[in-house]
């Protein structure tokens, strides 16, 4: 483990830069629509990649790289406390990128079980094995209501289901005293088409719109892992077709630390 979440091998990266890693990033919700990009980017990139899911058949059956030596399932439910969590990130993860998300159901504590506690669950884990590297993918308008978005429809819909927002914004809270090094990502509207445009990248509490890609959404994560100016920061995403084409050290490092 390097100090300072440092990452200790060395790839180029998509800006032409050297994208350093270890051997292992733990990918926690790895079966998700945005967990799975991130999980194939990853080994595209030339990771390795523990991926924590709840049902490991479904794991094995979702992944076309599933017999890749590279990728390693194991059983992490974010729900059952910070013990098995810990075990399952084990002391050969450098980072953690957490990409959970709670199902709409009948269950209306299920935002506070998957999107706040079991969040928090995970940083108690990587402090437990002292990983000091966590990467959260959040959303936009969490924070709705300070931002007078109270009214906004898309904040209204977000927290209809068991206060989503609220949820994820209290995990966020937990995330920034921790003393972890931390970059917390919210995206806009989530789409499972391709890139049709540019990242935009802005600070906390600007955007209240916008859509972007999932496979945006993990190739922001990945490269935070590696960008410094990524470190101790909230970043808010979405993509425009006119919007210019930047690195990500430019993006990072546009957005002050709060």
């Amino acid at each position: 483990m390097m100090d300072g979440g440092e990452i200790a091998e060395e790839v180029p990266n998509k800006d032409g830069e050297d994208l350093s890693l270890k051997k292992k990033i733990f990918v926690a919700g790895a079966t998700g629509s945005t967990g799975k990009r991130i999980v194939e980017q990853l080994l595209a990139k030339g990771f390795s990649v523990k991926a924590g899911v709840r049902d490991l058949d479904k794991a094995n059956t979702t992944f076309s790289q599933s017999n890749n030596p590279a990728l390693q399932f194991v059983k992490a439910d974010v729900t059952e406390g910070s013990d098995k969590l810990a075990a399952a990130i084990g002391d050969d993860s450098e980072a953690v990128i957490c990409a959970t998300g709670f199902r709409p159901g009948w269950d209306l504590f299920a935002p506070w079980k998957v999107d706040n506690f079991g969040t928090v669950n995970l940083v108690e884990a990587c402090r437990r094995v002292n990983v000091n590297r966590f990467i959260l993918i959040s959303s936009i308008l969490v924070n709705g209501a300070a931002m007078g978005q109270l009214f906004n429809p898309a904040y209204i819909f977000l927290n209809v289901f068991g206060l989503t927002l609220v949820a994820k914004l209290q995990a966020e809270q937990y995330i920034r005293k921790s003393g972890i090094n931390y970059t917390i990502i919210r995206p806009g509207g989530l789409r499972n088409e391709p890139p049709s445009g540019n990242v935009v990248m802005e600070p906390e509490d600007t955007l209240y719109q916008g859509t972007i890609s999932r496979d945006q959404v993990a190739e922001v994560a990945i490269e935070a892992l590696a960008c410094p100016e990524a470190s101790y920061k909230v970043v808010e995403i979405i993509s425009q077709p006119d919007a210019p084409k930047r690195s990500y050290q430019d993006l990072f490092g546009s957005v002050r630390q709060r």
